[in-house]
């Protein structure tokens, strides 16, 4: 070993200080050549393994955190689509408060939709508004679309809303064409379904095309027995109008212009207090 070592530093002297060794080098730099390139060529798809293996973990490990930054952000933009979608609901709401067609003898109470209807025999909902912020029995309901209904029960905060398409609503109705004055009908659940209305109780003398829009008819003059419904609020238009000779009225189907199926606002329709 010690002889090993003195020649290999006698070699490493010599070859740095003479030339006497390069033809000896230059000769077994080419014998070895061929060694080296094997040595290379076996070693290669090893280290290419070991990158790739490194490589793949690496993407793991980066794919996990950009999929938990997606969901992050996936999260982020479904908050503030959201918040853009009640955004818009809430500033129909205040156009529909300055809209000449508003009440003036009414306060507005803006309110969230807690329930929409549990079935189709029964259409209530709750709202997030009851006696503490001045709603009352009969009050009426609107969206800035149209009629939605009327409250039947009031609690500190919350409410349950009957909708014009329960079998116990009744809406006093009249085509709003000018061309076709003095239609006036009771408005009922239809019997197509599909959410659809009856105006029923509309003599045949009367004309009702389809298109025309249907508002609420009020009280003509100071009744004994007002309506509660003020007069001039949407509520939908003509799908179809006819009417046979055995029958005393004519038939009247009608769309309403609210989704009543899915609702997520709605407006209260508070009286003010009369000086």
């Amino acid at each position: 070993m010690v002889g090993l070592v003195l020649a290999s530093l006698v070699l490493i002297t010599v070859s740095f200080r003479s030339t006497a060794l390069d033809s000896i080098q230059g000769a077994g730099a080419s014998a070895l050549r061929p060694f080296e390139t094997a040595a290379t060529r076996v070693a290669h798809p090893f280290r290419d393994a070991a990158s790739w293996t490194r490589g793949l973990f690496n993407a793991k490990s980066e794919n996990k955190k950009l999929r938990a930054q997606l969901d992050y952000w996936r999260q982020v933009a479904n908050r503030e689509q959201v918040a853009v979608g009640e955004n818009a609901t809430f500033r129909k709401l205040l156009h529909f408060e300055d809209s000449p067609l508003f009440p003036q003898d009414y306060r507005p109470v803006a309110a969230r939709v807690l329930t929409n209807p549990p079935s189709t025999f029964t259409q209530t909902i709750t709202i997030a508004a009851g006696s503490g912020a001045g709603v009352a029995v009969q009050d009426v309901v609107v969206t800035p679309d149209g009629l939605v209904g009327q409250v039947t029960k009031v609690s500190s905060s919350v409410s349950r809303v009957l909708l014009i398409t329960d079998p116990e609503s009744a809406v006093s109705a009249v085509d709003a064409n000018p061309a076709h004055p003095g239609a006036v009908g009771l408005l009922e659940r239809g019997s197509a379904g599909g959410g659809q209305l009856s105006l029923d109780r509309v003599t045949k003398d009367k004309t009702v095309q389809e298109g025309d829009t249907i508002v609420t008819a009020g009280s003509p003059g100071n009744g004994q027995l007002p309506s509660i419904f003020p007069r001039g609020i949407l509520i939908g238009t003509v799908t179809s109008a006819g009417q046979n000779d055995i029958d005393l009225f004519k038939q009247i189907q009608v769309q309403p212009f609210v989704d009543l199926g899915s609702l997520q606002s709605v407006i209260v329709l508070v009286p003010k207090a009369k000086p």
